[in-house]
């Protein structure tokens, strides 16, 4: 499970060891439109599908109905024409289906704004003008403001 090396146990000296799994899940956006109780995930390599939902249940106690997973293969780029390939590496995708009654929707990091809208060049001006009067600094030539 782990590949962290811990050190041998010595007699008399009694030591507490935590052995943590290399296991992680990391939660992404759909890439096509999908129904609302079904979740995608990132997850390692090394996870099964009953991992992913025992992970699921025990830590943050969700209790997913199916699992699904696949390997999404890494992107292929040439560099410098033909001489030099170089691969993105593979990603294992979990698709978690939730109960019917739960719905996820990923939220929205960074929703547009319609309330803003351009500033005009009035408005620019008005700004640096604001600016320059803010930033008058004794003994300093007229040209020397930014």
């Amino acid at each position: 499970m782990s590949t962290r090396w811990y050190p041998i146990y010595q007699r008399g000296n009694p030591q507490l060891r935590i052995f943590l799994p290399n296991f992680w899940l990391k939660l992404v956006p759909p890439e096509y439109k999908q129904p609302k109780n079904i979740v995608q995930f990132q997850c390692s390599m090394e996870m099964s599908r009953y991992d992913v939902a025992n992970y699921l249940k025990k830590i943050y106690n969700v209790k997913p109905i199916e699992v699904r997973t696949r390997i999404a293969l890494g992107k292929i780029k040439q560099l410098h024409g033909n001489q030099y390939v170089i691969k993105d590496d593979d990603v294992k995708i979990a698709y978690v289906v939730l109960d019917k009654n739960q719905s996820f929707t990923f939220p929205d990091l960074f929703p547009k704004d319609e309330s803003k809208k351009e500033p005009t060049l009035d408005d620019t001006k008005k700004e640096f003008q604001s600016y320059l009067a803010d930033c008058k600094e004794p003994n300093t030539p007229g040209w020397f403001r930014i």
